[in-house]
């Protein structure tokens, strides 16, 4: 082969390469994923795997965002500025009821059981819920927890008018509590008990009341999609809810490497108080005995019915929806896959 001969094929050899690249490329679908806060320990299971590259190996080209609060993930998705999010059910379900034109389905279940807590102190003379009758609770009009308060008051025969709440600043609650200046706090168990011990609160001194303990039989916090995107992306979502298991169960096996991928995306955190936030959420409200049963994502549609119920008692519905309107299992990766084992 001469040396014009040879530059052509190279030259031929190096279109066909690009072009490979450029069709790899393009087959990576853009997904627009958000959570519900900034990222910290318990948003490692989304974020392994962007480091480990799951997301990639099922096609997706995923960008995954912090959020400022927890019904941003459903106005972003609602918008279409997003295609999938991290979410309370509970708020979707409210959502959805004031804005039926607004298509949004729950499509994997991650909380089994939601974070809901009244976190306390013992010096303060509450060890059970009854106990809160005659004190003063720090809650924050907008928290996802407060939302709960009817239920919590319901199930257990707390007379709330012997309740005296305070409208507190998200950001104020664990400092007031750790003053003294409540008797107690509503907030998610593993950011308050991690802040107070961090304000120097010793540990056995706090006292976390999981509404779940209690009598709330509300689910947590969801993959949310968007149905527009959902019915033209229908595979990148099963890729998406794939990844996802694979970076929970990575997540599960090894905490302490999973929360390095929080770590490296914000530097206001400590990698030791991520981790034991991240273990709290393992323990408490993704690996409950309903998911050792049924594996990772499914929900009872009893249940979940049950807890629409629950909710009728802090939310007055237009249209009670059932469990079928708010979750789809049908993106849900196989059984095998999900198994907590």
């Amino acid at each position: 082969m001469d040396f014009l001969a040879r530059v052509r094929s190279c030259a031929s050899g190096l279109v066909m390469a690009v072009a490979v690249s450029i069709a790899g490329a393009a087959a990576q679908t853009p997904v627009r994923v958000t959570l519900d806060s900034k990222f910290e320990g318990p948003s490692a299971p989304f974020l392994v795997g962007l480091d480990k590259g799951y997301y990639k190996a099922e096609g997706l080209d995923a960008t995954i965002d912090p959020a400022a609060g927890p019904l941003e993930p459903i106005t972003r998705v609602a918008s279409g500025a997003y295609d999938i999010g991290f979410a309370d059910i509970n708020a979707l379900i409210k959502f959805r009821d004031r804005n039926p034109g607004t298509p949004i389905k729950a499509v994997f279940m991650v909380y089994n059981r939601p974070p809901f807590a009244i976190v306390t102190r013992k010096s303060r003379g509450v060890a059970k819920p009854k106990d809160l009758e005659g004190k003063k609770l720090g809650a924050p009009a907008a928290d996802s927890a407060f939302a709960q308060w009817k239920i919590f008051v319901k199930a257990n025969g707390i007379d709330a008018a012997k309740v005296e709440v305070e409208d507190v600043a998200n950001a104020v609650r664990e400092p007031m509590l750790a003053a003294g200046q409540v008797d107690a706090i509503t907030g998610s168990s593993f950011s308050s008990y991690v802040n107070l011990k961090d304000r120097g609160v010793p540990v056995d001194d706090i006292a976390v009341l999981l509404m779940s303990d209690y009598g709330v039989n509300l689910y947590g916090n969801a993959i949310i999609v968007g149905q527009r995107f959902a019915a033209a992306n229908p595979e990148a979502v099963k890729g998406f809810l794939r990844a996802v298991t694979r970076g929970l169960k990575d997540t599960i096996r090894d905490p302490a490497a999973a929360v390095d991928s929080v770590v490296k995306r914000n530097d206001a955190v400590r990698k030791d108080v991520e981790l034991e936030r991240l273990r709290m959420a393992l323990k408490d409200n993704i690996l409950t005995p309903e998911v050792e049963a049924n594996g990772f994502g499914a929900i009872d549609m009893a249940r979940l019915d049950g807890a629409i119920v629950q909710l009728a008692l802090t939310y007055d519905f237009k249209t009670k929806p059932k469990a079928g309107d708010i979750f789809d299992p049908s993106f849900l990766p196989p059984v095998a896959d999900r198994n907590s084992n």
